[in-house]
């Protein structure tokens, strides 16, 4: 007999836990409650956000190409790729880093390109950075995804004036220095640039500072980083490594609510460990399990900060910004290995779907993060050869799940099987459900055990429905990949497993996948 976990998303309703007398009896079947009573919590659109650096082969060579390529292209902007994010409806991309961040200066990048300097990126394979993807061009990307962007400052190696002025390139509208400058260089009008990040992993490639130092530098830099007319800022303090919740306590009760908009957290998932993190393909279960192990561990980080944030700002005010996250192999045998990049497979699928409905179910207090990183580096949505595009499995999750974007959180309680290798076990089950504007319902779910069927209940309490649709991504292995050759081996086809009936739909889900259901 499978051994449970008891999983329950709080704030549920007298009314509805009323509901919940039995939700333990059966074990054969998964019953889930689903809240549809009186819901409060906004998904935020900007879960759903990603992150591109000056990183391999992401920018240069992913969004920006050459003139010889053979592609449609804006200016050197690679369209293919743009629709391809736009139909996901991408809705914020972090720029330039990363740990790149902290050693870019921002007026290298703008200008006549031909005039730019060009300098080493000493932190990804110590190739020549030639800055011809700089600001303007970045915010034309932005414009062309209808995407809002999210700007990593230099606190690094920069100084206050340098980030205050960026701002004021970026947002003043009056007459100032920079403003001339801004319209020498073909933008007459600013882009009021809302999200803005003091720093990047301040605790090491972004200066190896001690929290207690990095507060009082946050604390000058946001200082100068000004609020123009029409332009408010969203600052966004660099945040905790992991578990570093000393990191989390300090920077809350020396920054204060007050005066940040979200405080940022970073967790890749880990097959093995730092110095030896597994193969992007060709692993064995063990690897797989160690893998949805570390991706798990995401709960339990945002419980644990999330408390110590609580204690300094319990009307939660402050965002946690869950700004680099996917999972982190070794790279591609014969590739830089400055470059990170991997393939992507059916199990990165799975850690996108669980992550996903871990940041939904936590929207109280995680209203932003961004998937490390967007093409050809680590948890890539796209990969490229030359002319050649493919879309992976995690690409077709955020698809799935973009009916999550800006909708109301409906809290689910649950027991949970468990997924077990050797002595160790998991959650074998991750779920999350919303409503959105126009009434429809939607549930999210991913099995995790690759070996074993799961038969789930789902009564949603608040609602009864007479139709549902469903579609599935799934795949033979945990380890298949999308190809040049073969770039559809993995994709959503329909899923014909749910019925409904009233407030009860029974949902036979297969092993290893992910399933979203739409509910009328």
């Amino acid at each position: 007999m499978k051994r449970a976990c008891r999983r329950i998303i709080p704030a549920l309703s007298l009314s509805f836990l009323a509901l919940s007398a039995s939700v333990y009896e059966t074990e054969a079947q998964v019953q889930v409650l689903v809240n549809g009573l009186n819901p409060q919590q906004q998904i935020s659109r900007h879960i759903y956000g990603h992150f591109s650096e000056h990183l391999g082969r992401c920018i240069y060579d992913g969004f920006w190409v050459g003139d010889d390529m053979k592609v449609p292209k804006k200016d050197r902007i690679r369209l293919d790729i743009v629709d391809a994010l736009k139909k996901i409806n991408i809705p914020n991309l972090r720029w330039p880093g990363g740990c790149f961040a902290d050693e870019y200066h921002w007026r290298d990048g703008i200008g006549p390109r031909s005039q730019r300097p060009k300098m080493v990126n000493t932190n990804w394979g110590g190739v020549t950075e030639d800055n011809s993807f700089g600001t303007h061009e970045f915010l034309e990307l932005c414009n062309l995804l209808n995407c809002e962007p999210y700007v990593a400052g230099n606190v690094g190696s920069g100084t206050v004036e340098e980030m205050s002025k960026w701002i004021e390139y970026l947002n003043f509208d009056g007459q100032s220095p920079m403003t001339e400058l801004r319209k020498q260089n073909g933008r007459s009008t600013p882009w009021k640039v809302s999200f803005w990040g003091v720093g990047n992993e301040s605790w090491g490639c972004g200066g190896e500072m001690t929290p207690a130092y990095y507060s009082d530098q946050y604390r000058r830099y946001s200082s100068f980083a000004k609020n123009y007319p029409g332009a408010p800022l969203k600052k966004i303090a660099s945040g905790a490594n992991v578990d570093d919740y000393n990191w989390t306590e300090t920077c809350m009760r020396n920054i204060g609510p007050r005066n940040m908009w979200g405080i940022t957290l970073h967790h890749y998932t880990l097959s093995g460990g730092w110095y030896d993190k597994g193969p992007a393909t060709g692993f064995d279960e063990d690897r797989y399990f160690g893998a949805m192990k570390s991706c798990q561990k995401m709960e339990t980080l945002i419980n644990r900060h999330g408390a110590i944030m609580d204690k300094y700002d319990p009307e939660k005010r402050v965002a946690l910004v869950v700004d680099e996250w996917g999972i982190w192999t070794n790279v591609e045998p014969g590739t830089n290995p400055g470059f990170l990049y991997q393939q992507n497979s059916m199990r990165d699928a799975i850690i996108a779907a669980n992550t996903l409905n871990i940041f939904n179910n936590h929207s109280d207090r995680v209203r932003m993060a961004c998937l490390a990183q967007t093409i050809n580096v680590l948890q890539a949505l796209i990969l490229t050869e030359k002319e050649k595009m493919l879309l992976t499995p995690t690409y077709h999750v955020f698809d799935l799940y973009k009916v999550h974007h800006d909708a109301m959180l409906l809290p689910v309680q649950f027991k949970s099987p468990e997924y077990t290798r050797g002595k160790d076990n998991i959650e074998a089950i991750s779920i999350s459900a919303s409503k959105d504007s126009t009434g429809k319902v939607h549930i999210t779910l991913a099995n995790i055990d690759p070996n074993t069927k799961n038969d789930v209940a789902l009564q949603l309490a608040g609602f009864k429905f007479s139709q549902v649709e469903g579609r599935i991504i799934t795949s033979a292995s945990y380890a298949d990949v999308n190809t040049f050759d073969k770039p559809d081996k993995i994709k959503p086809v329909a899923f014909k497993g749910a019925s409904v009936a009233g407030s009860t739909v029974n949902v036979q889900l297969p092993p290893l996948s992910v399933v979203v259901l739409e509910l009328k």
